[in-house]
């Protein structure tokens, strides 16, 4: 990271911690409570209408499987390895995506946001485009897009090449000037190579996690695909610098490792990784008990807000260039504390 830029904080599918995610109500909300970027994720309609969904199965986020004109249209299929049965988003046109309406995910944690459920429907990436530059003229802020393309290999292999409908949809509306404002990101290397040889002039992140393989070197070497792992190591992230401008990976890998004798042990991430010139971001800075680390959780409940202002602290002092948030006010305010010490 440069030295005196603090991190950015990107609104994980908006302000997913308050609404429905990757509803207009998320995004637009993201931006009001001091977001820098708002990341969407890209899967595609049967006609090729890039969507923000963060799955193209559609049941757990939409109310699809209440829909008795849809009923015949659920199915079993493998998505990157993983057998899954649902509502998948190839098997609908946008006319008929367009009629569907959005819920909360998580509603056993966030029951406020479920208060909000059919309120809002299924957004194409060309309106997220629109909400964007929108709130930049309002803010009078450069607001940037996180755009991160979902099972490439897997809609390839249909005929959904999203690679180019994404280039094809970012350059119809303007998004590929250059400006800086672009962020493309994916768990497939390759999906990152093709938006580039494409002509997208954006910075190109590659999302790793601690285990498992990318999909698509499965697809192409099997059981022998290398693993995300050995990105992660001097000599993989020495390898990278040359194809991509960053990596993205889970917060646990940021995170400092406590020994046995409970002494911790700062992660060697960010700084390997900007020894080679790639910026880090990292995923995801939520408050709830579900998901912050063990030394933060405070109280019984899963849904109580434990010490969510000290773990993010701890995160936003690693170095990385940028967090994703589902709750960007609370990521704002720890990076102004942690902006103050320094």
């Amino acid at each position: 990271m440069p030295e005196n830029r603090l991190p950015a904080v990107i609104a994980h599918r908006g302000a997913s911690g308050y609404r429905p995610e990757h509803t207009r109500a998320a995004f637009d909300l993201a931006f009001v409570l001091g977001a820098d970027a708002v990341e969407p994720d890209i899967v595609a309609a049967k006609d090729g209408v890039l969507v923000v969904r963060h799955e193209n199965e559609i049941s757990g986020t939409t109310d699809v499987a209440s829909r008795p004109e849809f009923s015949g249209r659920r199915s079993q299929r493998v998505i990157d390895g993983q057998l899954l049965t649902g509502w998948f988003t190839e098997d609908f046109t946008w006319a008929e995506l367009a009629t569907l309406r959005s819920r909360e995910r998580l509603p056993h944690l966030r029951p406020t946001s479920a208060g909000f459920d059919g309120s809002g429907g299924i957004l194409r990436l060309r309106d997220l485009l629109e909400i964007i530059d929108a709130a930049s003229g309002v803010t009078d802020r450069a607001l940037g897009l996180v755009a991160e393309i979902k099972h490439a290999t897997y809609f390839s292999s249909i005929g959904l090449p999203l690679e180019e409908l994404l280039v094809a949809e970012l350059s119809a509306a303007g998004w590929n000037s250059g400006d800086g404002r672009l962020t493309v990101e994916s768990f497939e290397q390759s999906a990152l190579d093709a938006v580039r040889s494409l002509g997208l002039r954006s910075k190109n992140v590659f999302l790793l996690e601690a285990s498992g393989c990318p999909a698509d070197l499965v697809a192409r070497f099997g059981s022998t695909a290398r693993n995300f792992a050995s990105f992660l190591t001097p000599a993989g992230l020495g390898e990278l610098a040359g194809s991509v401008d960053g990596i993205s990976v889970d917060k646990e890998l940021i995170l400092p490792a406590a020994t046995e004798d409970g002494t911790l042990v700062p992660s060697a991430v960010v700084a390997d990784a900007h020894e080679h010139g790639l910026e880090v971001f990292t995923w995801t800075l939520r408050p709830e008990n579900e998901f912050l680390s063990e030394p933060f959780r405070q109280g019984l409940l899963p849904a109580e807000h434990g010490d969510w202002a000290g773990e993010f602290a701890l995160i936003l002092r690693s170095g990385v260039d940028g967090v994703f948030a589902d709750h960007p006010d609370l990521a704002v305010t720890a990076r102004a504390v942690v902006g103050g010490d320094e």
